[in-house]
């Protein structure tokens, strides 16, 4: 095969299809809900619970970040894409709201291998000073996956109805699997690799992460401060994705009074402003550390950034006007991108590379558990105190987030 310079970026470009599909078959759901709700008879509590059923599963990353550790990315992550698109499909299915739970729950068992996978790509493809812009790239896909679902949900709904959509979304997952198996390898096998790719991307990762080739201990993670504090911040973080991916449209619909229409016009832009956030979080913490500050001191200090702009959520429900409103959604998806991509990133520079998927599976469980119990907690009390409250929450969540990280995480040599 020709050799090819650019091997890193074209596989990082595959797994940011991989990524847009993945969130785009979760959030349908959310965009189609007061149609379903309305159809299916579903009321608040139970469409809480459909939602907690998939964070429940996604709860499970540690087990597919350790699948993923022990028989590698190419296999492995084939085989999480077709189920999880094989249950997308599935929800087409669906009549009332248990049996949408238990596809949920499914669902997200699956799906989360998504940031498990994702992590391993940066950690053996890029070389460290690559690395926050390699996460934030494909960290793109997860908000286009989300700015994608409006549009097709109410095309889905014009032309035929909302069980389209998940057809459409579970079929493109199978179509990405057969260029996956074709053309992902590690760069010490690939095919298509120039010596001076390999050399650049070998020689710029850090030794003691390299590691030795056997499965991760798990023991030994959980006994890392290190790794709490990532997982502290998620789960304070995390909320946030929540409201906007599965909350978001119910919200515009009921309290701002959006049409359908309206949905599909304006609920995509909170995920347009994530996609800026997944690069400005990357650059912000280059910048620094082109500065001479510390790698993890700059991501620190991108976080805290992030964390600053997020308090801006808490006026959502306070101003009268709804394009305000939104605009402040935007933001919202702006500062989590800008603070959850870096986060996400310090599991490649403080974990040895068989050890990252395990270590971004406890942390993305620790920020699913925060969504679980957000999302409970809302569809409990939505009803009766209204959205004010959850919002005052996520605009305060992450400054405690990155009080965690600058007090937790000892700096590696």
């Amino acid at each position: 095969m020709r050799i090819f310079g650019y091997v890193r970026w074209s596989i990082m470009g595959l797994f940011v299809v991989a990524m847009i599909l993945n969130y785009l078959s979760r959030s349908v759901l959310g965009v189609a809900a007061p149609t379903i709700l309305a159809e299916q008879n579903i009321s608040s509590a139970e469409y809480s619970w459909i939602t907690g059923a998939f964070q429940v599963g996604v709860m499970l990353q540690p087990v597919a970040g350790y699948i993923l550790d022990v028989i590698g990315l190419k296999v492995g992550f084939a085989i999480f894409v077709a189920i999880w698109s094989l249950l997308t499909m599935a929800h087409g299915l669906a009549t009332g709201w248990m049996s949408f739970a238990g596809l949920r729950g499914a669902l997200g068992l699956v799906e989360g291998s998504g940031q498990p996978a994702g992590m391993k790509v940066v950690a053996e493809w890029f070389p460290a000073r690559e690395r926050g812009l390699a996460g934030g790239i494909y960290n793109i896909g997860a908000s286009l996956g989300a700015v994608l679902a409006p549009p097709l949900v109410a095309w889905a709904i014009y032309t035929h109805d909302w069980r389209l959509a998940f057809v459409v979304a579970g079929a493109a997952g199978l179509l990405w699997v057969v260029p996956w198996l074709l053309w992902y390898a590690p760069p010490a096998s690939h095919r298509a690799i120039s010596e001076r790719e390999r050399d650049l991307i070998l020689s710029g990762q850090e030794q003691r992460l390299k590691g030795e080739r056997r499965p991760p201990v798990l023991r030994k993670l959980l006994r890392r401060r290190e790794l709490w504090a990532i997982a502290a911040a998620r789960f304070l973080a995390d909320p946030v994705w929540g409201m906007l991916s599965l909350w978001m449209p119910l919200y515009l619909t009921t309290v701002r009074n959006f049409d359908l229409t309206q949905i599909a016009l304006f609920a995509w832009l909170p995920f347009l402003a994530a996609d800026l956030g997944c690069l400005f979080g990357p650059a912000v913490a280059a910048w620094l550390h082109r500065r001479g500050m510390h790698l993890i001191d700059a991501r620190r200090s991108a976080f805290t950034v992030g964390a600053v702009l997020m308090t801006g959520m808490m006026f959502v429900s306070a101003v009268e006007s709804p394009v305000l409103a939104v605009a402040l959604l935007c933001l919202g998806g702006f500062a989590h991108q800008t603070l959850s991509v870096t986060v996400i990133t310090m599991s490649s520079d403080l974990f040895e590379k068989q050890e990252v998927g395990t270590a971004t599976g406890v942390a993305g469980m620790a920020a699913n558990l925060g969504v679980l119990i957000f999302t409970l907690v809302l569809g409990s009390f939505v009803d009766t105190v209204g959205y004010q409250p959850f919002f005052i929450l996520l605009g305060v969540g992450d400054l405690v987030g990155a009080l965690l990280l600058w007090t937790l995480i000892r700096k590696p040599s």
